[in-house]
């Protein structure tokens, strides 16, 4: 006979499970008995926003789902955010959230929430569990759901009389490996469509890549000549420095790959949604009219056809047909095309100089040229993301984390739980002194479990995207984004970690060396000039634009 709580640990070391991140509550006291000797580790986290996007960050990282463990009420829908990157980016998570005692239902007992309702469209599938015997059942299920097809989180809710009680159920095994189910058809459908078109453009994004994929796509674009495009923070689905290489399809894309591709006659979309940001705010490709022809590739049938009409529309997942197709070899009338966005790119890439002693165009650059290639970078969101989405090249699969679902605070938790599965390799948070407030409180959980990422904060004392917005729609009526910030460096100091400030560039290399040496957790404050704003306009700039227009 063993407790719930019991019961569920051994389902999750039967799933493999090696880590999960917490946040403790009285709701959920026998899961933390079960995990006491289970050999599993347990992440104890400061706030449950930042333990569900560490959570969300392994997901991503594994490929497996990233699991959170936190209580009823309050601690439920902290974490919401953290589910809500994990639904948007398609991450593989499960959540056990403790519940009230059943008999205590429907009378807004203390902390009472109903997790069908909150979570049923943020999450993939939420549950509750009454029944002991079940908890396999739905474990099982529970991680099925989180990686089939498109994968996403899932909410299993835990009341804490069923977890304690005990039972003597048996576990089930984990799921599965399936075999490929790519068919020569499809593929050929595929090669005969490019062999077609005259301005082919390949997107590559979405959830369930390797460095195998990563390696298979450069392969299959390089024997077709093929340019590749990215999504919005998938920029390490191919080797930046590759030739068929032609940049991202984010948030402040370059004007001419946006151009590019509302020129393109023939899509091959590999993994992506192909959604608002990919087609900045679906200007630049409209569903609703005519466009380019679209080979969509995307492991859910669902999504195939709910947005853009697919003339070929194959329900696999990106990798799978990356390993069928990068066999193939093929040629079209296409290679000034393909040479002129390569091109393009490499003009982006050349830097546009901001103002002030302490540039991030110059941060990044130093960066790209200067961390191994194996180096994870994370960040949140915020104007500071562009200049690493601009400037820096990502060389090897599985070196960004960062939110397509443009998430605030997300840097830092990512870069504590990239550091964790990747002790032996540099990990940089770049983060704004906005985002970075929103979860700096988990310096103490980078000291307390041994992480020891390099967070970068860009400092110019504002929510700089925001004031973006405004000087662009009320110039120079600034309204509720100005910062009072602390000493970022004294800070982490105060934590247990390393800490400097930066107030002119020619430091920078030094203090990043110094960071990397400390062997904690380390923060570099840049103090940037409070006119810099965006990679191609200064605040003023911006503002006076807007006056003329």
């Amino acid at each position: 006979m063993r407790h719930g709580g019991q019961i569920l640990v051994d389902q999750l070391v039967a799933q493999g499970v090696t880590r999960v991140f917490s946040v403790p509550g009285e709701s959920f006291l026998a899961a933390l008995d079960g995990l006491r000797d289970s050999g599993i580790e347990n992440i104890v986290c400061r706030q449950e926003g930042g333990a569900a996007m560490m959570a969300e960050a392994q997901g991503k990282m594994t490929g497996k789902p990233g699991i959170l463990f936190v209580t009823r009420g309050p601690g439920a829908t902290n974490a919401s955010a953290g589910i809500h990157i994990a639904k948007q980016d398609s991450t593989p998570m499960v959540i056990f959230v403790g519940q009230i005692a059943r008999n205590h239902r429907d009378r807004e007992a203390f902390q009472e929430v109903d997790y069908r309702a909150v979570f049923g469209t943020l999450a993939k599938w939420a549950a509750e569990v009454d029944q002991i015997e079940r908890l396999p059942e739905y474990i099982s299920r529970a991680f099925h759901q989180a990686c089939s097809g498109r994968p996403g989180p899932v909410v299993l809710a835990l009341p804490e009389d069923m977890l304690s009680s005990r039972a003597d159920v048996a576990d089930l095994p984990a799921p599965t490996v399936q075999p490929d189910a790519i068919s020569n058809a499809q593929v050929m459908a595929v090669t005969e469509a490019l062999a077609q078109a005259k301005r082919p453009l390949v997107i590559a994004g979405g959830p369930g890549w390797s460095q195998e994929a990563a390696d298979n796509l450069a392969r299959f674009a390089e024997s077709w000549g093929l340019p590749v495009a990215v999504t919005f923070r998938r920029q390490d689905r191919m080797n930046n420095d590759h030739a068929n290489y032609v940049g991202d399809l984010g948030v402040g894309m370059n004007p001419k790959l946006g151009q590019r591709l509302a020129q393109a006659d023939t899509l091959l979309v590999l993994g992506a949604r192909l959604g608002d940001i990919a087609t900045d705010n679906y200007e630049i490709l409209d569903p609703t009219r005519p466009g380019p022809r679209i080979l969509h590739i995307y492991p859910d049938p669902d999504e195939l056809g709910r947005v853009f009409y697919p003339t070929l529309a194959i329900p696999a997942r990106a990798d799978q047909m990356l390993a069928a197709l990068a066999k193939t070899n093929g040629k079209g009338d296409w290679a000034e095309w393909a040479a002129a966005g390569r091109a393009e790119y490499e003009a982006w890439q050349k830097p546009a100089e901001t103002p002030g002693a302490v540039k991030l165009e110059q941060v990044v650059t130093w960066l790209a040229a200067n961390l191994p290639h194996d180096s994870i970078l994370t960040n949140g969101a915020g104007n500071y993301a562009a200049f690493l989405h601009r400037y820096y090249r990502f060389r090897q699969h599985g070196t960004q984390l960062a939110p397509t679902s443009g998430s605030m605070g997300y840097g830092f938790p990512a870069a504590v739980a990239a550091s964790l599965q990747n002790p032996e390799r540099t990990v940089v948070c770049m983060a704004g002194d906005g985002c970075f407030q929103m979860s700096c409180n988990e310096l103490s959980t980078a000291v307390q479990h041994g992480a020891k990422p390099i967070v970068i904060v860009a400092n110019n004392g504002r929510y700089g995207t925001i004031r973006m917005h405004q000087e662009r729609h009320y110039p120079g009526r600034p309204s509720g984004t100005d910062l009072a910030n602390p000493d970022f460096a004294a800070l982490a100091r105060a934590y247990g970690g390393h800490g400097e400030t930066v107030t002119d560039q020619a430091d920078f290399p030094a203090a990043f060396a110094r960071a990397q040496a400390s062997g904690v957790v380390a923060v570099i404050e840049l103090k940037l000039d409070a006119d810099m704003l965006t990679t191609g306009q200064t605040l003023s700039q911006v503002r006076a634009a807007a006056l003329k227009g």
